[in-house]
């Protein structure tokens, strides 16, 4: 390190000059005040602190600041004020201590230049490009800099009327066909908001868009010999920093997502993230020492008391230590800002059920970060989903949290509609409960059906046209010889695996795409889409794309064209959602704690193939249901859904009474092809009550009733 001491002035080689004072322990990070730039860090048992300054990775040219802890220490806070930063100045920090992972588990290296975890910008390269100063050179900068947000605030949306629509960053316009000026990018992103708005959605949820190492894998794909990447980014190398290789401008990667936001918001567009607290990008102990590990190990992770080898609940290498006081305060301190300074109006956590663990990986019954989240009064109104499950078998689907904030991945909604939609025998009352809300999971402890996000596909596993088109996985590309991905899949290829010129296969597919569209849409509960399935985009099969950087998982715009009726049933699906409250209940229907619903309720009344029988049987492949829109204040329109899951024959439905002396139009048949599939009620065709209607295997038929 090339530094010179005096009087507590600094000097790099260039003989630029550093004035220091003691600084303030808080905020955590660094902060800009009108005396400099204030450094704080959190190290219990490190036993000397550096800060470790450079000007330019260019330069190499590094200074080395030792905080003196009888001045630079308060408790377990190291901190240092600089007077007179200059202008492109970086930071890190170089940590001393013991090194005895085995024996006390504190893993100190002075010789490594380490990120502070509360840094907002990270410098790194262009995406893919090496990162050559992880751990070796401070690439932290201060700020940020004030940002005009032209009165830009939280749009609000109740959760009972969001639709979500999960995308990568990246993949979302990465390929050519998306004309967008900066494929791959936030701003790229920014351009394709017409889209979303015309699609109809009400918010995007977004896959890691914190700093990760997109370079770490060691696998290469063996048919072309390419180095796969981590795509998906969930290996965070920061709570906080947007990755820079997500920006068209590798300066600016902040700014350019408060662009992204403040576009998405006039559109009336919600940004949610998915964001990694479970574990960090250092992985086990034959990971890379970045930040966590180097500043506190014993800290910021869950080790075995005897061993202290890494306890692995994420299945990543290592699990955070969520409910310690100090990683909690992170939790907290790390979602404030993306909610006060980036205007972020959701979370979806990733392995959430890892939140529920004590520092023994032990499952606590009221875990203290998972209440403090719901309770924090800066997330009062921003959403907050939860992953109810980790890698370690932990399942908590309908009981993660009784807190009415807390809503979660349905899993359940998941595997039920699937197994239906694949012809699966015995389903039928589980997939009733899964349309009305699945209050089997959140009506005991007073929570309703948008606390249910419901979802038949996510960027994990099939896309929607995959789950039509294949039996099994295809991940030979990832490099792992297909042992990766999940071999339970719920899928039905539709006769034939693959690809397929066979006319009647791709009319199959067609209609159980959009049954199940129909099912997601129209059931009770929050829906979300993964990007591209309104199109049919397929990943070939592969249901583990996580490291594939290529046309696998970057979204082909060229099928919006091709495909268009097919995104024309997802825009007319979502304006029906939307236009009608029936299908945004804010309770449940009464007495339907049990799947088979009071045949005599007014609100929902299923039936089998004829009025007034329902079917439970295990055999039984077809379900019927009428909800009355004179339930609600104002009144609604009444609607009644026909679905058949046999996969060859069709079904023959009775139709009921239209309520009020009202009378039947079809609207939706996913019998028939694009665009006669989905017609407005002003040219549906009237259907008389009593009279009989058939459904085509693996289909949908939904009548409107009119005055």
């Amino acid at each position: 390190m090339l530094f010179h001491y005096n009087n507590n002035d600094y000097y790099f080689k260039m003989k630029i000059t550093f004035r220091t004072d003691t600084g303030i322990p808080l905020p955590l990070g660094n902060t800009i005040t009108p005396q400099g730039i204030n450094f704080a860090l959190f190290s219990r048992n490190a036993t000397a602190v550096s800060l470790v300054l450079a000007l330019s990775e260019e330069a190499m040219d590094t200074s080395e600041i030792k905080l003196d802890p009888k001045r630079n220490k308060t408790g377990d806070i190291w901190h240092i004020l600089l007077r007179n930063p200059p202008p492109g100045l970086r930071y890190g920090y170089s940590i001393d201590g013991v090194h005895a992972p085995q024996e006390s588990g504190h893993a100190y290296d002075p010789e490594r230049v380490l990120l502070d975890p509360y840094a907002k910008q990270i410098i790194s390269p262009a995406w893919g490009k090496e990162r050559t100063c992880l751990g070796s050179f401070p690439c932290c900068l201060p700020g940020p800099e004030p940002y005009d947000w032209e009165g830009d605030r939280p749009l609000n949306i109740p959760l009972k009327d969001t639709i979500i629509y999960e995308l990568h960053v990246r993949g979302f316009t990465r390929h050519a066909s998306s004309m967008v000026t900066a494929p791959g990018t936030f701003k790229g992103l920014r351009e394709k908001t017409g889209y979303l708005k015309q699609l109809g959605i009400t918010a995007v949820e977004l896959m890691p868009v914190t700093e990760f190492n997109e370079n770490e894998p060691i696998f290469t794909n063996p048919f072309t010999g390419e180095h796969l990447k981590n795509f998906w980014g969930y290996s965070p190398l920061s709570f906080f920093a947007p990755k820079s290789g997500y920006s068209s401008d590798l300066q600016a990667p902040l700014n350019e997502f408060r662009d992204m936001v403040k576009a998405l918001h006039r559109a009336g567009i919600e940004v949610i993230l998915d964001i990694v607290y479970n574990h960090t990008a250092e992985g086990g102990s034959d990971g890379p020492t970045t930040s966590f590990r180097g500043i506190d190990n014993t800290i910021y992770y869950l080790l075995d008391p005897w061993t202290r080898d890494y306890l692995n609940y994420s299945g990543c290498g290592n699990t955070c230590n969520c409910n310690q006081p100090i990683v909690r305060n992170l939790i907290l301190d790390a979602l404030h800002w993306w909610v006060m300074e980036m205007h972020v109006d959701g979370f979806r956590f990733d392995l959430a059920s890892i939140l529920g663990r004590d520092s023994q990986g032990q499952v606590l019954a009221n875990p203290p970060v998972v209440e403090m989240i719901a309770e924090d009064p800066i997330l009062a109104d921003t959403k907050i989903i939860a992953e109810a499950w980790d890698a370690a078998g932990l399942y908590q689907v309908g009981s993660f949290s009784p807190h009415p904030r807390w809503a979660e991945w349905n899993g359940r909604f998941r595997d039920d509609i699937r197994g239906f939609c694949c012809g699966r025998e015995g389903l039928v009352p589980a997939v009733a409960t899964r349309i009305a809300g699945s209050s089997d999971l959140y009506q005991a402890n007073g929570r309703s059906p948008a606390n249910s996000i419901n979802f038949i596909t996510s960027h994990d596993g099939f896309t929607l046209a995959d789950l039509v088109s294949f039996n099994e996985k295809h991940n030979l590309d990832n490099g792992e010889h297909n042992r990766d991905g999940d071999n339970n899949n719920n899928s039905w290829n539709s006769g034939i695996e693959g690809p397929t010129a066979n006319k009647a296969i791709l009319r199959l597919r067609s209609r159980r795409q959009r049954t199940m569209a129909t099912i997601l849409l129209l059931s009770q509960g929050v829906p979300m889409l993964v990007a591209g399935d309104e199109f049919g985009r397929s990943q070939l099969g592969n249901n583990n794309a996580w490291c594939q950087d290529n046309p696998i998982s970057w979204l082909d715009w060229s099928l919006a064209k091709k495909n268009r009726y097919l995104r024309r049933f997802f825009q007319k699906l979502i304006a029906l959602r939307k236009a009608h409250p029936i299908f945004r209940r804010e309770d449940f229907f009464p007495h339907s704690t049990e799947s088979h619903a009071d045949e005599h309720g007014l609100q929902i009344t299923w039936q089998g193939l004829t009025p007034g029988s329902q079917d439970w049987s295990p055999g039984c492949r077809t379900l019927a249901f009428l909800l009355s829109g004179e339930s609600l204040t104002p009144t609604d329109d009444d609607f009644f859904v026909m679905l058949n899951m046999h996969p060859y024959t069709p079904a023959v439905f009775t139709l009921p009474l239209a309520p009020r002396n009202r009378h039947w139009v079809r609207l939706i048949d996913t019998g028939k092809s694009g665009p006669r599939d989905f017609v407005d009620p002003d040219r549906a065709n009237t259907v008389k009550c009593g009279q009989k209607a058939s459904v085509a295997n693996m289909g949908c038929v939904v009548l409107q009733s009119q005055p």
